[in-house]
C-alpha cells in the first residue's frame, strides 16, 4: 500500500509564496534524471521493495519541464525495481508548458492523472504570485486538458490573497468551474518567512489577509464547488465523488510511502516509525552525497499527527483506530471538550470524530485544544 513521490526540483522562476525546494537552472535535467534513476535502481533487493506501490506522483518544482523521454525513464527504472500495481499515477504541471501532444505524450506512458497548478485567472493576481503563466495560458491549457484522454485531473487554486476581492474570486471560481474539473485543490494563502511575499510581509510593504476575509473566501469556494457537485473531503481539497486522490491519503493515514529526489521527504513504519528528508541541495543529489538524517517517531508523536491529519478530512478519525494502532485512548477532559463542540455544531461524535464544515474552518485551533488536553 505505499505511495512513491518524486521530487522534480526545475522551475522557470521563482512563485512569491512557495517554500518547496526548486532551483531556476534547469540545464542539469537530464543528470538529474540519470541520477534520479540511478538512485531508485539503488533500492533493488531492500526491505522498501517489498510492498506494492499503491500511487506514484511527480510533484516539485515543475514537473512538466521533463520530457516524455525523461519521464519514460523514471517510471522504467520504478517498474524495474518496485512492485508497482498503481491506482495512481499523477504529473504536476504548469500551464505554459502543456501541448496536447505533450498530454497525449505523457498519458501514452502510463500518467493517468494531471495536476495543473493554475492559482488564478486574474491577471494581477497572477502578476502578484510570479507565476510563469498568463490568464490566457490558464484557459487555454484547461481547454486542452477537457478535451484529452484523461479521466481525471485536478486544478490548484489559490484564494485569501491580500487586496482579493470577493469579485475576483467568484470569478475565478466560475471559470474554473466551466472547465468541469474532477478534483480541486484549493489553498488559502499562507505567508512563508523565507519567500519573497514572507520578506514583503516583514519589511511592511504588503498586509496579510484578515483570518474575517479568508473565511469568508473558504464560505464561497465551498458554496460554489457544492453546487456544482464538487465536495470536500479534506480542508483544502474537493472532488465529484470517485475522484478523489490516492496518493495523498497515503501521507493523511501514515500508509508507508518513499520520496526520490533533493528535499523529498519518506515514512516507513514496519516495528518502529522512521521518517526521513532529502537535503535540499541539487548539486549534492547529483554527486550522491546526499546522506539524509532519519528520525525515529514515538507512538505517541505518530498519534498526535494522526489526529491532525485525520480530523482535516471528512472521514475524520475513530476512536478504535486510535487504541489499536496508535495506543491513544482519550481522557475525561478531552470527552468533555468534544460533547461542547458537538453542542456548538463544530464536530460530530459516535464511535469516530468529524468536524463539520464550522469546525473545519478552526481545525487548527481544535486538534490544538484536543492535544493539549491529553
Amino acid at each position: 500500500m505505499s505511495g512513491i513521490y518524486l521530487h522534480i526540483p526545475f522551475c522557470k522562476q521563482a512563485c512569491s509564496y512557495c517554500d518547496f525546494y526548486f532551483v531556476t537552472q534547469t540545464s542539469e535535467r537530464e543528470h538529474f534524471v540519470q541520477r534520479l534513476v540511478d538512485d531508485i535502481k539503488s533500492y533493488k533487493n531492500t526491505r522498501f521493495v517489498e510492498e506494492k506501490v499503491n500511487s506514484i506522483y511527480f510533484g516539485g518544482g515543475t514537473p512538466s519541464l521533463l520530457a516524455p523521454a525523461q519521464v519514460e525513464q523514471v517510471l522504467d527504472a520504478l517498474n524495474e525495481v518496485f512492485d508497482v500495481a498503481s491506482r495512481e499515477t499523477t504529473l504536476e504541471m504548469n500551464p505554459d508548458d502543456v501541448t496536447s501532444s505533450f498530454l497525449a505524450d505523457i498519458k501514452s506512458l502510463g500518467i493517468d492523472r494531471a495536476s495543473m497548478g493554475v492559482q488564478s485567472f486574474d491577471p494581477e493576481l497572477l502578476q502578484f504570485m510570479n507565476r510563469a503563466h498568463n490568464s490566457e495560458e490558464a484557459r487555454q491549457c484547461l481547454e486542452l486538458l477537457s478535451q484529452s484522454d484523461f479521466d481525471t485531473f485536478t486544478v490548484d487554486l489559490i484564494y485569501g490573497n491580500p487586496n482579493q476581492s470577493v469579485k475576483q474570486l467568484k470569478k475565478d471560481v466560475k471559470t474554473l468551474l466551466s472547465f468541469a474539473p474532477p478534483h480541486i485543490s484549493a489553498y488559502s494563502l499562507t505567508i512563508e518567512p523565507k519567500t519573497r511575499l514572507g520578506k514583503q510581509v516583514e519589511l511592511g510593504r504588503i498586509a496579510p489577509p484578515e483570518d474575517d476575509k479568508v473565511a469568508e473566501h473558504f464560505d464561497i469556494i465551498n458554496q460554489l464547488f457544492s453546487s456544482e457537485g464538487i465536495e470536500r473531503y479534506e480542508v483544502s481539497n474537493y472532488s465529484v465523488p470517485g475522484k478523489e486522490a490516492i496518493h495523498n491519503s497515503s501521507y493523511w493515514e501514515h500508509e508507508n510511502y518513499l520520496g526520490f529526489g533533493p528535499g523529498a521527504h519518506s515514512f516507513w513504519w514496519e516495528d518502529a516509525a522512521e521518517r526521513w528528508e532529502n537535503e535540499q541541495d541539487l548539486r549534492k543529489y547529483l554527486r550522491g552525497e546526499d546522506h539524509p538524517q532519519k528520525e525515529k517517531l514515538a507512538l505517541e508523536q505518530l498519534a498526535e499527527e494522526r489526529l491532525m491529519m485525520g480530523l482535516r478530512t471528512r472521514k475524520g478519525v475513530a476512536f478504535e483506530e486510535m487504541e489499536s494502532r496508535y495506543n491513544y485512548i482519550f481522557g475525561d477532559r478531552q470527552h468533555a471538550y468534544l460533547k461542547r463542540l458537538v453542542k456548538e455544531q463544530k464536530a460530530m461524535v459516535d464511535d469516530r470524530i468529524i468536524l463539520t464544515d464550522k469546525g473545519i474552518k478552526i481545525a487548527d485551533a481544535i486538534i490544538l485544544d484536543l492535544v493539549t488536553l491529553q
